[in-house]
């Protein structure tokens, strides 16, 4: 069985200003490659990686953020980097990509520099409305396979706080996959506790049925003062996902259009009072969005060119940046299946 994929690990997210940041992500990174047992060689290579990511930042946004964190896939071990920004973005991206080709009068190898260390790439940019960047490097080479879903989260604090009551979960097994968005009611260590109970929940079970796994978690949060949660499980063989939610994590279905999943009111917990699943198509090539209430509902994807079949890594971030409110915790989830 795959391992679970959740909220539970690490992710450090550094503002990047000024120079001297670059060096407190580089750290950051030698620390967690080391604690994955990253040999020299790869340590190194994310060294650059995050250098040339933060350094971008600044020379073609003036600022932006650099996320770092484990990979978010229960394939094997490696580490995810994130560098996004809201400055000018690139008129040709394809371009920049190539090594001497330069819009900031430098010497034009950062970004291709990005594509050839990391074992995965993408981007994603749009002229006036900034970039994203992402790499993963993988600890040992080759690579793992890939399983059968690719996974995006990002997951903020609300200001002033050091933990987030938004949570989220992924596993990954030879007949589909299970997933879980949570919010803990309120924020802080309280909200985070509820969300930490509904992910092991998930953890203590094996491919469990959407309307399964909440009813585990109901019962694993009432020591805890609850939460909104979503849960859904993917089956490859039948082609279908199906749903259940209880309260309000705002989640879609996106195929060949949009599909809203619906979810009822309660706290689980304390007052759930129905738990219903709902069947939905999600064939290879689907993409599941499910995201707390710090992030505002109007999205448009199709005010983004392109971003629909970008990593699903890049959709959540860009969601973050644009829809966050900023007075609440705030989590994101994309899941997108593989393509046959």
């Amino acid at each position: 069985m795959e391992a679970l994929i959740s909220s539970l690990t690490s992710q450090e997210v550094f503002s990047v200003t000024h120079a001297s940041d670059v060096a407190a992500v580089r750290r950051s990174g030698q620390k967690l490659a080391d604690a994955l047992g990253f040999d020299e060689t790869r340590a190194g290579q994310l060294a650059l990686i995050i250098t040339e990511a933060a350094t971008n930042i600044l020379k073609h946004a003036g600022e932006g953020e650099v996320h770092v964190g484990p990979a978010q896939s229960g394939a094997g071990v490696g580490i995810d980097v994130l560098a996004i920004d809201k400055g000018p973005g690139f008129v040709d991206l394809e371009a920049s990509l190539i090594d001497g080709v330069s819009t900031a009068g430098t010497a034009g190898t950062g970004l291709g520099a990005l594509g050839r260390l990391a074992d995965e790439f993408d981007a994603y940019t749009q002229p006036g409305n900034g970039a994203a960047f992402f790499m993963r490097l993988w600890r040992d080479v080759p690579g793992p396979r890939p399983c059968g879903v690719e996974i995006g989260a990002l997951w903020m604090p609300m200001a002033g706080e050091e933990e987030c009551g938004d949570g989220w979960a992924v596993r990954c097994d030879g007949r589909g996959a299970s997933l879980l968005a949570a919010d803990g009611l309120g924020h802080g260590p309280e909200a985070a506790r509820a969300a930490a109970a509904a992910i092991k929940a998930l953890d203590a079970r094996k491919a469990p049925a959407a309307g399964e796994l909440m009813q585990a978690a109901h019962d694993a949060l009432r020591p805890t003062r609850g939460a909104a949660l979503a849960t859904a499980r993917i089956e490859f063989e039948s082609d279908e996902l199906r749903f259940a939610g209880v309260g309000n994590i705002a989640g879609c279905v996106i195929d060949d259009r949009r599909r809203p999943l619906v979810s009822h009111n309660g706290i689980v917990g304390h007052n759930m009072r129905k738990v219903q699943e709902f069947a939905l198509p999600f064939g290879p090539g689907a993409l599941c969005i499910m995201h707390s209430d710090g992030i505002q509902t109007q999205w448009d994807l199709d005010k983004y060119p392109g971003l629909l079949g970008r990593s699903p890594v890049l959709i959540a971030a860009i969601l973050m940046r644009d829809f966050i409110r900023r007075r609440d915790d705030a989590m994101v989830l994309v899941v997108r299946r593989h393509g046959s």
